[in-house]
């Protein structure tokens, strides 16, 4: 039996965030229901994978209210930093710190996802 974690994020717009992790490189997997407006989305790229579920998941199953602070931060390993942050700032998604070499080898720069959650862009020097 194949065995297999991911993380499920919680989003307000869940096709937004497709469209903004489609630019990383995830494709598109599963979607429910399967016509229509989606509630879930998986994705994946290369060997990793994603859930996009909205919001109101969590409160309508487990009574859990997602808050509006970042609630995770996600590190993606790109072929070009400065490009990839310039394609992003380029379909208007914010840069949160400009591409910089760190002290641990690695090119890195941080954007925000849709909903305001970090986003790690590494290159390794």
């Amino acid at each position: 039996m194949h065995r297999k974690a991911f993380p499920v994020l919680y989003v307000s717009d869940v096709r937004r965030s497709v469209d903004f992790y489609a630019l990383l490189g995830y494709e598109p997997t599963y979607q429910f229901p399967l016509e229509g407006d989606p509630h879930y989305v998986g994705l994946e790229r290369g060997e990793s994978s994603l859930g996009l579920s909205d919001a109101n998941w969590p409160e309508a199953q487990l009574g859990i209210t997602v808050g509006t602070a970042p609630r995770f931060e996600l590190f993606v390993y790109v072929d070009d930093v400065e490009a990839e942050v310039e394609r992003f700032r380029a379909a208007g998604h914010p840069v949160l710190q400009e591409p910089a070499t760190m002290p641990w080898g690695e090119r890195q720069a941080y954007l925000a996802d849709p909903e305001g959650n970090p986003v790690a862009l590494a290159t390794p020097v």
